[in-house]
């Protein structure tokens, strides 16, 4: 696969009700991330892929993959050639991430996360 899915989010209105949840279920531990927001980030560990759990700023709930890329702002331009749009426009968040978000043609929101240099 050339553009690997390396992220999940599953976000809603009580994010600390939702990582409670799927600690009991599945025994998930969560590394808090910084800030206000109740965000909760899942290691990926044996050859699974990390994820967050928590707050959604829409206070909607949603679960939303995120593939890695290279260049997420030209992805956005093919994808806006394609029938889809921006949801998100590229996001830095420094010395953590960069990523984006779109919503498919048919509806789907899904996101874009910036290959990390090796």
């Amino acid at each position: 696969m050339a553009n690997k899915v390396t992220w999940f989010e599953i976000m809603g209105s009580n994010g600390t009700a939702l990582q409670q949840f799927y600690s009991d279920i599945f025994g998930w531990e969560y590394q808090q991330a910084p800030g206000e927001m109740s965000y909760g980030m899942i290691s990926g560990g044996d050859g699974g892929i990390g994820g967050g759990i928590g707050d959604s700023p829409q206070q909607s709930n949603s679960v939303t993959v995120y593939i890695e890329v290279d260049d997420p702002q030209a992805v956005l331009d093919q994808i806006g050639q394609k029938g889809g749009e921006t949801v998100v426009p590229v996001t830095e968040i420094p010395n953590m991430v960069t990523f984006a978000q779109f919503r498919d043609p048919q509806g789907n929101v899904v996101g874009l996360v910036k290959s990390q240099a090796q």
